[in-house]
């Protein structure tokens, strides 16, 4: 769901139908069938309906009330359907400044500035001003590109993840990162998984340091 700098997906296969249309559509909770404008950028790729509607089922019971960090937003496909089901708060964290600002110009219209906040910079500086843990973490960033092995211990080292936290990861099918085989093994457990086409949909629960 990046555009394709630091927030970027590469790939005409891996883009949605709604994103090639420029736009996404809220597919549940109060805001079900709204459909926002996207930054139609070569390469965005946003998380296409059908496997957001099997995401937000494996998430049914976590959303409400929920801190939640989109690490990568993008189009914002996954943060503003956390907040149409009713997350408490919502941080969208964006690189590229057009697509930070049509975000921003999502929440206006939605007229949800108490609930979603948009910050536009890299990841690794923007979560620099954020210090509370988050309940459910959203990390999709571009494909191919190595971030996973730096944005997972960046979260754990800035202590961002709470305990019992739920992290879903998406990334290429040919990626071999997994939370529960590499140097974190022992503080994530997977819940969820399943791969469509190039994309490989992961859920984890951080169980913690003191597991």
């Amino acid at each position: 769901m990046k555009p394709t700098t630091n927030s970027a997906k590469r790939g005409k296969n891996q883009r949605s139908k709604s994103a090639q249309s420029g736009e996404i559509r809220i597919i549940g909770g109060q805001w079900r069938g709204r459909k926002l404008k996207v930054h139609d950028k070569e390469g965005l790729r946003p998380t296409t309906d059908r496997l957001k509607e099997t995401v937000f089922n494996w998430l049914m019971t976590h959303t409400r009330d929920a801190l939640v960090l989109d690490c990568f937003a993008g189009a914002g496909s996954l943060g503003f359907e956390a907040a149409s089901r009713h997350a408490k708060q919502v941080y969208c964290i964006e690189k590229d400044k057009t697509a930070a600002s049509q975000l921003t110009s999502n929440v206006k219209l939605l007229g949800a500035q108490q609930q979603i906040t948009v910050l536009q910079g890299d990841f690794f500086t923007q979560q620099q001003i954020l210090n509370f843990q988050f309940d459910l973490i959203f990390i999709d960033p571009p494909f191919n590109k190595g971030f996973m092995d730096k944005v997972v211990p960046y979260l754990i080292d800035h202590k961002l993840i709470a305990t019992g936290a739920l992290v879903y990861i998406e990334q290429e099918t040919t990626s071999d990162f997994d939370l529960t085989t590499n140097a974190w093994s022992e503080q994530f457990e997977q819940i969820k998984n399943k791969s469509a086409g190039q994309v490989s949909a992961t859920l984890y629960r951080f169980i913690g340091n003191d597991a």
